[in-house]
């Protein structure tokens, strides 16, 4: 059958990138994972995978807790332009 619909969507251009790389190293590309996943839809008559929430362990859930707090307040917290710098600092603590 003649592909002759369109869908557009937006997705952050990361993401986008990422897949892409991914279905190449399986010789596909986006619009063939697309028709994939549709046909699974309709065979199943339902999303062909399951869908659920990550669980994460404290620590895990800390970290991410600290790093949207960083995100949002970036200018609480040092920064570094390399690694030297960072080295530097961390040496400099244990005088």
């Amino acid at each position: 059958m003649p592909k002759t619909d369109s869908i557009n969507i937006r997705i952050e251009p990361e993401l986008k990138k990422d897949v892409e790389e991914t279905l190449n190293e399986l010789g596909m590309n986006i619009a063939d994972a697309v028709t994939i996943f549709f046909k699974q839809i309709v065979m199943t008559e339902s999303i062909p995978f399951a869908i659920k929430k990550a669980k994460y362990n404290k620590e895990t859930i800390e970290a991410i807790k600290e790093a949207k707090e960083i995100t949002k307040n970036p200018n609480k917290y040092k920064s570094f332009d390399n690694v030297e710098e960072l080295m530097e600092d961390l040496n400099s603590d244990e005088d």
